[in-house]
């Protein structure tokens, strides 16, 4: 059965190898900031921080870099009272900037320094050579690791932001500023390509190489200018084929305030919804799965099922499909491996939560937060210059998950 396991409700960031491609070729590897230790992928993180070892090389405070770091940093980052404040004159003043940890909420203000990143050249099937490239990143205490995954080295935030690790790798390798992003499902190895693409994944009977096709007729990425994150237009929702009965504008961005849309997010485990919308999806699966056998529910999921009564198919539990509505006319498909997740005892939940009143009215709150669960063993595709974004759809539907990347697959 292809559901997802866990131990728990609610699951860590995910580590990921980072790839990167330059005009020759693909760039492979692991990126760390230190030891050689994986990043946390952030895409809504404006910076790349770590713990940092001394001596190390900081940036003045009268730079412009200064400046760029400190722009919409989370109200969670108050100015440090030991400044380090963009702008200032004073040729010994070290610029602060502040490391956030999206699993946690906390904040720390360190040095902004210079740290090398290292990766290794691919063209998507061939191993060709390594490649070394400055970034500027955060320093952060060891304190602030708690929470990430073990053995996280940092976060490397992947938003619109000048500072984002896909913004400097594509002014310093002088790259397409686009990445593609496929995470993997439990136990595998999922992928970050930075620069452009060959996106060749192994698949029965042959490997596919998703880059043509995932290029088609992408769709537009909304810009909200309080954070750098993704949002995409939805219009609707559709529970087996039956659209809900919502309000108008129930997912719309309010770009004045900062508030509502759908936002990507690979800090949140489960797609989370705005109560009302929550209530009305869950209420319309209850009622088209009202034949499968329910266990007691499994907080804080609401809606859970014994296993041994869902059959299987290819893209996972034979359950009716949620499908998103979005601009253009378009859906967003989401068949059963996306719409449930397993626990231990044979129980499988619907695998959405509901935003707490305090996170509805949380300053920047989105309608629809949409979670890594339902973004596993889909090749996403972001161009920052295009302000666009392109999807493969499930990729169990092709005999292949974000764990078939293999960069050696031409090597002899």
């Amino acid at each position: 059965m292809s559901l997802h396991s866990s131990s728990s409700p609610v699951l860590p960031l995910l580590v990921l190898s980072l790839l990167l491609l330059s005009p020759r070729g693909t760039l492979a590897g692991r990126c760390p900031p230190a030891n050689g230790a994986p990043l946390v992928l952030d895409l809504a993180g404006p910076l790349v921080w770590s713990p940092c070892q001394s001596p190390h090389r900081t940036v003045p405070c009268k730079s412009s870099v200064c400046t760029v770091a400190n722009r919409n940093r989370p109200a969670s980052c108050a100015s440090s009272a030991n400044g380090g404040q963009p702008g200032s004159a004073d040729p010994n003043c070290a610029c602060t900037a502040y490391a956030y940890n999206p699993a946690s909420g906390q904040c720390a203000g360190g040095d902004l320094f210079s740290v090398p990143l290292s990766a290794n050249a691919t063209d998507g099937n061939n191993p060709l050579f390594p490649v070394t490239f400055s970034a500027y990143s955060a320093c952060a205490p060891d304190g602030l690791l708690e929470s990430l995954p073990s053995g996280a080295a940092g976060v490397a935030g992947l938003s619109r932001q000048p500072l984002s690790l896909p913004s400097q790798v594509a002014s310093r390798l002088k790259v397409a500023k686009e990445f593609a992003l496929c995470l993997p499902g439990s136990g595998q190895t999922g992928a970050a390509i930075f620069g452009g693409g060959a996106f060749v994944i192994q698949a029965a009977p042959q490997p596919i190489d998703f880059a043509g096709e995932i290029r088609q007729n992408p769709l537009p990425i909304l810009k909200n200018p309080k954070n750098g994150a993704y949002y995409f237009g939805v219009r609707g929702i559709a529970v087996n084929q039956e659209h809900l009965n919502l309000p108008a504008g129930a997912f719309d961005l309010d770009r004045r305030q900062g508030t509502g849309g759908v936002v990507f997010s690979t800090a949140t485990r489960f797609t989370t919804l705005r109560s009302d919308i929550y209530s009305a999806v869950m209420n319309a699966f209850d009622a088209v799965t009202r034949g499968i056998p329910r266990r007691k529910p499994f907080p804080p999921f609401q809606l859970c099922y014994d296993v041994s009564g869902v059959p299987t198919t290819r893209v996972g539990p034979a359950v009716p499909n949620i499908d998103l509505m979005l601009d253009g006319g378009r859906n967003w498909t989401l068949p059963g491996d996306s719409l449930l997740v397993q626990f231990g005892g044979g129980t499988a939940c619907f695998a959405f939560d509901s935003m707490g009143n305090e996170q509805s009215a949380a300053f920047y709150s989105p309608a629809v937060i949409f979670g890594a669960h339902q973004m596993e063993n889909n090749l996403l595709l972001f161009d920052l210059e295009k302000g666009t974004f392109g999807s493969s759809g499930l990729l169990l539907g092709r005999s292949t998950t974000c764990g078939n990347f293999n960069f050696a697959m031409g090597s002899s």
